[in-house]
């Protein structure tokens, strides 16, 4: 997640199972209980999903996540995520994500 604002509400959604996005880190590595209530006052601005199956990315902005299909995608808008958020984006989605990477554009 790039950027996230915190939101005050009483939640209680269903924990993490394997891994915890909010310390970035596999559940078991955590040696305790994650902190979630305090992740779960974070809404995601700005971010990225990525399938580690597939290989392909979905930009988060302006707090929607764009799912889109392949074929309904803007390769331009893409490209110039990828770009904005370089320095915050894991380099194999980077160089190998679908279906737009920057070194395939």
């Amino acid at each position: 997640m790039f950027r996230t604002r915190r939101i005050e509400a009483e939640l209680n959604p269903v924990k993490c199972e394997l891994y915890c996005g909010y310390a970035s880190k596999m559940l078991e590595e955590l040696g305790g209980e994650p902190d979630c209530p305090d992740c779960w006052r974070l809404e995601i601005v700005d971010g990225i999903l990525f399938c580690g199956g597939c290989g392909r990315w979905y930009p988060i902005e302006a707090e929607i996540p764009r799912m889109l299909p392949d074929h309904l995608r803007d390769r331009n808008e893409d490209l110039r995520f990828l770009a904005t958020w370089r320095s915050h984006i894991p380099e194999r989605i980077l160089k190998d994500g679908k279906p737009f990477s920057l070194t395939t554009g």
